[in-house]
């Protein structure tokens, strides 16, 4: 009886946990980038829509295999500063899921800022996708925006790459 209760309270203790964001909002790198209206406010602005994958379908539509993303958002400008201001996640059905920017920062030239989700965060579906806002005093360079999609499965892996597309809106 006395087994039972002490598996009981592991299973309770363990078995119960909060679903947190995998993204560190807090992470330093991002902080010491956040930026204020002022500086980007005259800028020209533009939006980039980025297809991801979070899993991919394999043998039937039943079965599917997970993917690790990882979001590369880089400035191309060898001079110009690269703001960007809102990052939203989207998943399958078009349905928000979270806004991977929580504020406005800044790529210095040539410079590249990463968003990582890990393979098992898998609300996005096959068909997630994201929806970039950014300004820049000079639109020549516009932000390139790249998503690499990876698994690894016993001796098996599994790489591709998709690129953002500007939306002109």
């Amino acid at each position: 009886m006395r087994k039972i209760i002490i598996l009981i309270f592991v299973t309770l203790l363990f078995g119960c946990s909060e679903k947190k964001s995998n993204f560190d909002f807090d992470r330093p790198e991002w902080h010491t980038k956040k930026v204020l209206p002022a500086q980007y406010e005259n800028f020209e602005r533009g939006k980039t829509y980025l297809p991801i994958y979070s899993h991919i379908y394999h043998i039937e539509d039943k079965q599917n295999y997970l993917l690790a993303v990882t979001v590369s958002i880089r400035n191309i400008s060898q001079t110009d500063t690269v703001y960007v201001l809102m990052g939203d996640y989207y998943n399958t059905e078009g349905d928000k899921i979270q806004n991977y920017v929580p504020y406005p920062v800044f790529v210095m030239p040539m410079e590249t800022i990463e968003i990582v989700i890990p393979e098992k965060d898998n609300p996005g579906g096959s068909g997630a996708n994201f929806v970039f806002e950014w300004a820049a005093e000079n639109m020549k360079n516009a932000p390139l925006f790249e998503a690499i999609m990876i698994s690894t499965y016993g001796q098996q892996g599994l790489s591709f790459t998709s690129r953002g597309v500007r939306i002109y809106e």
